[in-house]
Formats: C-alpha cells, structure tokens, sequence
C-alpha cells in the first residue's frame, strides 16, 4: 500500500513496524520516522539489537521459557521447587508472575492455547513436552489465560495429568484491586466467589 511518500525503503520499514502486534499505521509511521532521525551508529546499533536476540534467544530445553543458554535461569536454580510447575501460555506470563515474587517453583510455558478456530491444536503446543517431566511432579499450576481458549487448553491438560496422580489447581481469577462489583461480567464473579479464601 502507498502511503505518499514514495520512497520504497520507508514505506517497506513502516510496513516492517506495522507487522508488529497491536501497531497501527500511525504508530508504525512514527517508529520509521524515529529511525530515520537516528545517527548512523545509534542505527547500527538498533539493527544490531535485534538481530543479536533473534540469533542468541531460544527456547529453554526443560521448560520452555526464552533463554540464551541451553536451560532457562529459573530451571538452572537449585533453590526452586522442582515438585511444582506453573503452566503458562506466553514467556510473558512468566515475567508477571515473577514480578510477585511470590512462587518459587518451575515453569512450562505452552507458547499458545488449544484453538480450533485459528488451527492450534495440542500438537502445536509443548503439552507432550509437559507430560515428559512428570516424574517427580506433585501439583501443576494452570496459569493460563482467563479466555475460552486458556480454559479449554487447562481442562485439556488437567484430564492428562489427573490419571498421573498430579494435583492439578487452576489460578483464582477475581475481581480486580479498585473494581467495582456491578461492572464485573458473570465469569469474573464466578471465579472470585470460587477462588475465595478465609480472612
């Protein structure tokens, strides 16, 4: 698409930076002109940055979190607890939960959700990779999204894990610090009425 410029290497950035999640036209336009207002060598290095994650970044072999080394810096830690690991479906989802500070056992990172309407089935996620280290395993944290396709994804897992005798729980989604009551949907109230614990 042109977008008046007709200089075909900034349309071809401003279409690179619209390719990006949740980046508009707008927004792409202002990163490519960003760029350009760059020095030569604050560009390079820009460059330089990305192909050098994309290069050294990968996937950590036990857990599947981003690493570059072979295993991730959680998996490497002696001091977590290995009887317990947290499913979650992004490495993003480890960061926030890290950001707690408030669990110190491992993590599987699924990299998506069971969804049949975009043609992810459990074969296209690290499930068989999470029945691979069972051994040992005394809980499994589902940790995955609160959508239809996180719940689907959990029930899945869990009906695998049960048989193994892992307790399998389900993280206590509620009704959000600040919120007011009358504007949470119905799943919401479910979940915090379920998730309830004695004060």
């Amino acid at each position: 698409m042109s977008l008046g410029y007709n200089l075909a290497s900034l349309e071809e950035l401003i279409n690179q930076f619209q390719r990006m999640p949740g980046i508009g036209i707008k927004s792409a336009q202002r990163m490519a002109f960003y760029v350009l207002s760059m020095e030569e060598e604050e560009a390079k290095k820009f460059a330089e940055a990305i192909l050098s994650a994309h290069t050294k970044i990968h996937q950590c072999k036990t857990c599947y979190n981003l690493t570059e080394n072979e295993y991730c810096v959680i998996c490497r830690n002696e001091a977590r607890n290995k009887e317990i690991i947290c499913v979650v479906e992004d490495p993003r989802d480890v960061a926030a939960i890290e950001r707690t500070h408030e669990f110190d056992g491992t993590y599987h990172v699924l990299h998506g959700a069971i969804s049949p309407m975009s043609g992810i089935g459990p074969d296209q996620l690290t499930i068989k990779e999470l029945l691979n280290r069972t051994e040992g395993i005394k809980e499994v944290i589902m940790a995955t999204n609160p959508t239809v396709e996180g719940e689907a994804t959990a029930m899945y897992v869990s009906r695998l894990l049960k048989p193994l005798g892992i307790k399998v729980t389900r993280l206590a989604y509620g009704v959000p610090v600040g919120a007011d009551l009358e504007y949470a949907d119905e799943v919401t109230l479910t979940r915090a009425m379920e998730g309830r614990t004695e004060i």
